[in-house]
């Protein structure tokens, strides 16, 4: 569906089932529950699909060891059973990494151990792989580049790796074609009530036309992330803030730092945080850092404080220690954790989910993280259909292949998260060789994964492309601004759009990878 037949349905169709705010995991994993039940369903999302902290994650599907170690049993079995359904719905999106916990202190080793077993028992079938204790040769065999100075050995275990924003492209294109309409670019700018105080509705406005429209629904769900305030207060002005939000970021390094297929999990940092170093895309992922904030913001800046923890502490399970000048990108997210009075460090506070209706009737659902995005759909769905006096449907997206769904594809292939509509992408190729040409040779991504995106996946902004359809902003911040003008022109193209557009577009998105470099 082009963006034409969308806006035209959009002026045609009077009345939605449900309209959820908000283009992320929660609202994406709404809106294809919504749509597999049969709802007419309208999603709206403000920017981009996944535009804010579901695209900045740390690319993991998993229980959290972290919370295990609060105690927090059930949001862990809960995670580790949608992370095999997870694995189960998307195979051409999810798949098995190995993690070494290394031990450098005699009792980290059994410590550890009995804990990642307790992991296991709590996955149960849905089980990634069985933990085990390594020896120190056999941790510095799996990974080469690990610190060997008192170095006991480690422990193994396995779980999820995902590229996030292409599972949220993935939920979007599902919800397409299971009859829901997700429109990006569209913000909503007011909620409409009846005279009784009852909402009924939006106001959006769509920030590439600058059209308004008055859009009918029988309930409305606020699916924001970390935004889910300014939408309760659009229903209520004296609404108590639900979200304390807390920033992380994540440096990318070359694959060099740690050459090998296996993952570092740094189980305990000096602010309390785990910390990851994962192989991901040909790169290696270092993260996370946990600092709160007074109120989220659109664009995120990585704090000086953040890359000097993140390095110091790379630089203790590295045998080379990464530099500032090693950094090809550093990106940093805000996450949506639930506000609690007399808690301390956010790195304390719950990431289970909260659902709430106020008085008005908007549904919100906030908190959770990406593992469960699809129980936080299907909990939030029953709400809405109940409290909207909709036909009652059971939950399907428990057995629900998603999109492209294809198994037996090799992650190494970074065509592989399109699935099934990879066969389409070669034709293209086939069609037109020119299309076949990398877009640069320090990336995997090709011209035809441009035209692909326009066409088929809804991108109509440079930021688009370069940032969620494909990673090169994240893969190399740098060499993403080098190729910018040479798909803006691809994408002018597909568009029939001008040279200004190209100016406009490019000026645009170099100012917006500069904040992700690390200077």
């Amino acid at each position: 569906m082009l963006r034409s037949d969308i806006l035209d349905r959009l002026d045609t169709d009077t009345t939605w089932d449900m309209i959820i705010i908000g283009g992320g995991a929660t609202g994406l994993g709404c809106g294809v529950d919504a749509a597999s039940r049969g709802y007419r369903t309208l999603l709206l999302e403000a920017h981009d699909f996944s535009q804010g902290t579901s695209s900045r994650s740390t690319k993991l599907v998993h229980g959290g060891v972290r919370y295990l170690q609060q105690g927090n049993v059930a949001l862990v079995m809960d995670a580790l059973h949608e992370r095999g359904v997870l694995l189960r719905n998307a195979p051409h999106l999810v798949y098995n990494q190995a993690f070494v916990v290394p031990d450098y202190k005699w009792w980290e080793r059994p410590f550890y151990g009995v804990g990642l077993k307790l992991y296991d028992m709590l996955a149960g079938k849905l089980g990634f792989g069985r933990s085990r204790i390594l020896s120190r040769s056999k941790t510095l065999n799996m990974i080469p580049n690990l610190e060997p100075t008192d170095l006991r050995g480690g422990v193994i275990y396995y779980d999820g790796q995902f590229d996030d924003s292409r599972l949220a492209i993935t939920l979007a294109k599902t919800m397409q074609d299971l009859g829901g309409l997700p429109v990006n670019h569209m913000a909503v700018t007011a909620l409409l009530k009846d005279d009784e105080g009852q909402i009924g509705g939006v106001e959006a406005r769509d920030s590439l036309t600058g059209k308004t429209r008055r859009l009918r629904a029988k309930v409305v769900i606020n699916a924001t992330g970390v935004f889910v305030d300014d939408i309760l207060r659009m229903d209520d002005a004296a609404a108590p803030k639900l979200i304390a939000p807390s920033q992380g970021i994540h440096l990318v390094l070359d694959k060099s730092f740690s050459p090998g297929d296996t993952a570092i999990m740094v189980p305990h940092t000096d602010d309390g945080r785990v910390i990851f170093l994962v192989p991901w895309h040909g790169r290696v992922l270092v993260g996370t850092t946990d600092v709160a904030l007074d109120g989220p913001n659109h664009e995120p800046r990585p704090m000086e404080e953040e890359i000097t923890f993140l390095l110091e502490h790379a630089g203790r399970y590295l045998t080379r220690d990464p530099k500032r000048s090693d950094i090809l990108s550093v990106f940093a997210g805000i996450r949506p954790l639930i506000r609690a009075e007399g808690e301390g460090r956010t790195s304390s506070l719950s990431r289970d989910h909260h659902l709430t209706i106020s008085q008005g009737g908007l549904v919100t659902i906030a908190g959770g993280k990406w593992t469960t995005y699809r129980k936080m759909g299907e909990d939030t769905v029953n709400q809405a259909a109940r409290f909207a006096g909709l036909p009652a449907h059971s939950c399907k997206t428990e057995n629900l292949p998603l999109h492209g769904w294809m198994n037996g594809l090799d992650p190494r292939d970074h065509l592989s998260v399109y699935g099934s509509d990879i066969e389409e992408i070669r034709e293209m190729i086939r069609r037109d060789p020119e299309l076949g040409k990398p877009l640069h040779y320090k990336l995997p991504y090709l011209r035809a994964e441009v035209v692909w995106a326009v066409r088929r996946e809804w991108a109509r902004t440079l930021s688009d492309v370069l940032r969620h359809r494909t990673r090169a902003l994240i893969l190399d911040a740098a060499v993403s601004m080098v190729i910018a003008r040479d798909v803006a022109e691809i994408m002018a193209r597909e568009l029939d759009l001008g040279k200004d557009w190209i100016e406009e577009q490019v000026s645009s998105f170099r100012e917006l990878a500069r904040t992700y470099l690390a200077g």
